[in-house]
């Protein structure tokens, strides 16, 4: 029996402005190893649920990560277990190697034993994977281009301890192909690896081809009719 690493449950997401569900009632499982793809039309509410699943939005129903909720991890720490992986990491200030050392000592990461200097190692060596050099870790984010700021946002993601499930927001969007591919087969090693933490990944993606690579599950969202609000029509 698959294990279940995430679990939700009638998740519910109003938008505060319109006071109308934008997805409704929506519940599914990821299991460890998964790699689940999340397909839907735009506007449908793909990036939403992302930050639902992290805690970033405030939502109704019941998301458990190994059995507890954000509030009983406390939401600092939940946070460093469902890390989201924002599409356009270019809007951060100062350089991606500030930002790294600065995540790292959050209090919430005082937990793992993973210290500043093998985080720093960890991430430089995985994104020379992916032709980042060393020395755009220190150029200011505004500076990077979109490829590059989602290759070091990503090495940065993987790199810091903890993590047990990715959110990736069209992690690839702004890479050519053999890129993109490099980071995919990256990704899908370090979740099935022993010696890493990261036990799934929910993964955004536009692309049919890319979603045939990597993806174990798909879920699709659906646009419903008057204020339904969004729901799953495959899981």
């Amino acid at each position: 029996m698959p294990e279940a690493i995430l679990t939700v449950r009638g998740l519910t997401y109003t938008i505060p402005e319109e006071k109308r569900p934008l997805f409704h009632d929506i519940s599914f499982e990821v299991n460890k190893g998964d790699i689940v793809i999340i397909r839907g039309p735009s506007g449908c509410g793909k990036t939403t649920l992302l930050k639902c699943l992290s805690h970033l939005n405030v939502y109704k129903g019941k998301i458990e990560l190994l059995g507890k909720t954000a509030m009983q991890y406390g939401v600092p720490l939940y946070r460093t277990k469902v890390s989201y992986v924002p599409q356009r990491p270019s809007m951060l200030p100062g350089t991606p190697m500030s930002f790294l050392k600065t995540v790292h000592n959050f209090k919430a990461r005082q937990a793992y034993e993973t210290s500043e200097a093998d985080a720093v190692e960890n991430a430089v060596k995985l994104s020379s994977h992916w032709d980042i050099t060393e020395g755009l870790w220190n150029k200011d984010w505004t500076e990077l281009s979109g490829g590059e700021s989602q290759r070091l946002s990503m090495a940065i993601a993987v790199s810091l301890p903890g993590a047990v499930v990715l959110l990736l927001d069209e992690p690839t969007s702004a890479l050519d192909e053999p890129t993109s591919e490099r980071v995919e087969r990256s990704l899908v090693e370090l979740c099935h690896s022993p010696d890493s933490s990261i036990e799934a990944l929910v993964w955004i993606t536009h692309s049919d081809e890319q979603a045939e690579r990597v993806g174990t599950r798909t879920l699709t969202l659906e646009k419903g009719a008057g204020t339904e609000g969004v729901h799953l029509i495959s899981a």
